[in-house]
């Protein structure tokens, strides 16, 4: 039989007894680990940097009232969250039902809904084009029927969202579901709530950090979309041009313009990180 580990005694004035830091065991982290680490990060960082030293910041109050950013930045924002809501609604119960139900083919449902987070940009516009454009398998029948395409109309911007950032909502939030106890669930069940009002009462109560968490990053991913609204929608000013589109289109003709509407778009996504920072920097 193992004997117990007993902790050492400690000795009349000498300090309490306390774990030894790991790293005070392993020693220090060995250079060859730090230099490429220290690299990365720099990589990282010092494009950012650069992108804000260039800016002209006598001009930039005024790039940053012109018409065309405040037209662009507000197409984003309302596109971005029609984007979530619809998010909300298709992703949610598609991520519970890969958490919480079991069924033949899940991992092949799993596999389906990650594609678009892995394919090209422009191969997502030229798929949206093909099922639901003006000729499409999709977007031939619902012309003839409603008279409404998607393609070079704000809603088409909005199904360009949902399509890219539907995969990163339902991943995250079917990680909150399962991080959730399904105990509380089964216990909800024995008082006699319904699996519907289960999962209104309790399984939602329990991972919505990790839904809101979702959701965020759905609206982040969203706003930076660009290869698949272009392709699918095109870049019209006032209809379909968003920030990313219009950056690129003002790129080829004013350099510090560019910069200051890409610096919006960074002020952004660092805001988005501050929101989630007990998601990404919290202590181990």
């Amino acid at each position: 039989m193992r004997q117990p580990v007993s902790r050492p005694r400690s000795r009349p004035g000498s300090r309490p007894w306390r774990s030894t830091p790991s790293g005070a065991v392993l020693g220090r982290p060995p250079l060859l680990l730090l230099v490429p680490a220290g690299l990365g990060v720099l990589l990282l960082v010092l494009p950012l940097v650069a992108m804000i030293a260039a800016l002209d910041w006598r001009t930039l109050p005024s790039q940053l009232t012109s018409p065309a950013l405040q037209s662009a930045l507000w197409l984003s924002a309302w596109t971005s969250t029609a984007a979530m809501v619809a998010c909300l609604v298709l992703g949610l119960p598609l991520a519970w039902v890969l958490a919480r139900a079991d069924f033949r083919g899940r991992k092949l449902v799993r596999v389906l809904v990650t594609v678009p987070m892995v394919l090209p940009p422009v191969v997502a516009g030229v798929a949206l084009r093909t099922a639901f454009g003006r000729t499409g398998f999709l977007g031939e029948p619902l012309l003839a029927v409603t008279g409404f395409a998607f393609p070079f109309t704000a809603w088409g911007v909005v199904l360009a969202h949902v399509f890219v950032s539907l995969p990163f909502v339902v991943l995250a939030i079917e990680g909150a579901l399962r991080s959730a106890d399904p105990e509380y669930d089964a216990a909800a069940a024995t008082l006699g709530a319904s699996r519907w009002t289960t999962f209104r009462r309790v399984t939602i109560a329990l991972a919505w950090p990790g839904i809101a968490a979702g959701m965020v990053l759905g609206w982040a991913r969203s706003l930076g979309e660009f290869g698949a609204t272009i392709t699918f929608n095109g870049n019209y000013p006032g209809t379909t041009q968003t920030m990313p589109t219009l950056i690129y289109s003002t790129r080829q003709s004013d350099q510090d313009a560019a910069l200051a509407m890409s610096f919006v778009m960074l002020v952004v996504s660092v805001a988005v990180l501050l929101l989630l920072r007990d998601r990404w920097s919290g202590t181990p």
